[in-house]
């Protein structure tokens, strides 16, 4: 692979990023994995943006291969413009193509149609896309070896996009989405993959708690990967961690009959969690 690493000037905390769990997370990491995690923020956040828009699909899939194009060719080592900023950190931390590629293809699933009601398989497919993929960029960053980050970014990262599902039940159903797996609809006795008369159903939280126990299955996983390595090289993931099952917890207390109010962290206990991690 030969990339140019023509050094922009040092990134800002992407805007989508500012103030979240997850800059909080990565303002405690050295100065060149920062600035290269906040690179690859910008690059999922800039698809994630074409795949979710309400523009016609065939054109937000055009832009999708248009990103496609642009991985390839840096890769190529000529750098398009708009990747400049990932020069350097794919050169440095030896990022894959493939991750990027699969993100994108993760994206796509979204753009081609509103998912609804998926397989468990297509669903964990779409997880290990557009989460665990990132996951795999996030390791590598982090120099964590190879086998034991391949493992956390599975289990990690389906973890936080399951409780992203969770969380945006209503959110993701206003726009025609239904990301709960028909395996667990059925057994709930819900017969339909409409989002808005799923989520009317008075056997919803049956279909939850299958994905929340899924969710904390990964996060034990997850946990015991990272109790086995290097406590400084895991301080970002186990932040994100804990401030995402901190959300799941919060989650499984509300339930899930509607009007669900909208969960988030507070900052007190996002502060208290990185506190307790910054300085190991």
């Amino acid at each position: 692979m030969s990339v140019q690493t023509a050094s922009p000037s040092p990134p800002s905390p992407p805007q989508h990023a500012a103030g979240s769990s997850f800059y909080t997370a990565m303002k405690i990491l050295p100065p060149a994995q920062r600035e290269a995690m906040f690179e690859i923020y910008s690059f999922c956040r800039r698809v994630d943006d074409i795949a979710d828009s309400d523009g016609p699909r065939a054109e937000r899939l055009m832009e999708l291969a248009a990103w496609r194009a642009d991985v390839n060719a840096l890769y190529a080592g000529e750098v398009p413009p708009r990747l400049a900023g990932l020069a350097k950190p794919v050169h440095d931390f030896d990022l894959a193509r493939e991750d990027f590629l699969a993100l994108i293809d993760g994206m796509e699933m979204d753009a081609f149609d509103d998912i609804r009601g998926p397989s468990a398989a297509i669903l964990d497919l779409y997880c290990d896309r557009v989460a665990s993929a990132v996951g795999r960029l996030s390791v590598r960053v982090f120099g964590i070896e190879r086998d034991a980050g391949i493992a956390l970014a599975h289990h990690l990262g389906r973890a936080l996009q399951l409780t992203n599902i969770l969380r945006d039940l209503d959110e993701d159903a206003a726009v025609g989405r239904l990301y709960l797996p028909r395996e667990a609809l059925i057994r709930a006795g819900i017969n339909t993959n409409d989002p808005k008369t799923a989520l009317r159903s008075a056997t919803l939280g049956q279909a939850c708690a299958e994905l929340v126990a899924r969710a904390r299955e990964h996060f034990a996983q997850a946990d015991q990967i990272m109790a086995a390595l290097p406590r400084r090289r895991v301080r970002a993931p186990r932040i994100m961690g804990l401030v995402y099952r901190s959300m799941l917890d919060q989650l499984e207390a509300r339930g899930w009959s509607a009007p669900r109010q909208a969960i988030r962290v507070s900052r007190v206990r996002l502060l208290w969690i990185v506190l307790r991690h910054a300085l190991v």
